[in-house]
């Protein structure tokens, strides 16, 4: 990796190639919770870690429970972060991780206030309001919502997510956009459609996605496509 100036912030976001999984989870899957071998999951972090110029220990990974809940982190918890699905700090060489094989990874910050965060909005959470939450606990820690930029990272797509009738009019419902239909003509929803719009009614117009698709790019990992599978991650850090 390029040497940058202190204090970057750096997103990143993981394939599935280049680790040592295998079957299922061929190869770098990041998921300790899906049946891989834990050995397999340890190095595949581990490498990680390497590839970002980080210590493994630094890298903040969450017990992702499809929820609202957002964590505040000063310094590397040992361990995941216990049922939550967003993390954010004003800490340098912390560095936030969001599992995802599907859902949509959010990906934010502030470099002038030098707040980051970072959730992992699935439907349920997506609905629940995760993402005004996360910049909620930004902006309590100094973060200006015209300052934030945002990365929306690979997730399921419109043309691809198909949910029933009723959940897609729950959506469309919650975050108004999302609302669309799939290759095959029926109700689908597109995540990040609706999460853009959403954040643009919270003053933040800086949001960059991520344009692949889960389900239809087989270099990522699908839930929806494969069923038993691994997980990517997505991970933001301010250097030090």
């Amino acid at each position: 990796m390029a040497p940058h100036a202190p204090g970057r912030v750096r997103r990143v976001v993981t394939s599935r190639r280049g680790g040592v999984s295998t079957g299922d989870f061929d190869s770098f899957n990041l998921g300790d919770h899906v049946g891989d071998a834990p050995s397999a999951v340890s190095a595949n972090r581990a490498r990680l870690a390497r590839i970002l110029g980080l210590q493994a220990s630094d890298v903040v990974w969450m017990d992702q429970v499809h929820g609202t809940r957002i964590a505040r982190v000063t310094r590397p918890t040992g361990g995941a972060v216990p049922a939550t699905d967003g993390l954010v700090t004003d800490r340098p060489g912390l560095a936030l991780a969001v599992l995802s094989a599907d859902c949509v990874p959010v990906l934010a910050a502030d470099e002038q206030a030098g707040v980051i965060g970072a959730v992992h909005a699935g439907r349920a959470g997506a609905v629940g309001g995760i993402v005004p939450a996360l910049i909620g606990a930004m902006t309590s820690l100094g973060a200006q919502p015209e300052r934030i930029s945002v990365l929306l990272g690979p997730a399921a797509a419109g043309q691809h997510y198909e949910l029933p009738d009723e959940l897609a009019d729950e959506v469309e419902k919650a975050l108004p956009g999302s609302l669309t239909r799939t290759v095959a003509g029926t109700s689908g929803v597109d995540l990040r459609a609706g999460l853009t719009r959403q954040l643009a009614g919270l003053g933040v117009d800086r949001v960059d996605s991520d344009p692949r698709c889960t389900i239809a790019d087989e270099s990522l990992f699908s839930y929806r496509r494969q069923g038993r599978t691994g997980r990517q991650a997505s991970v933001i850090w301010r250097q030090v």
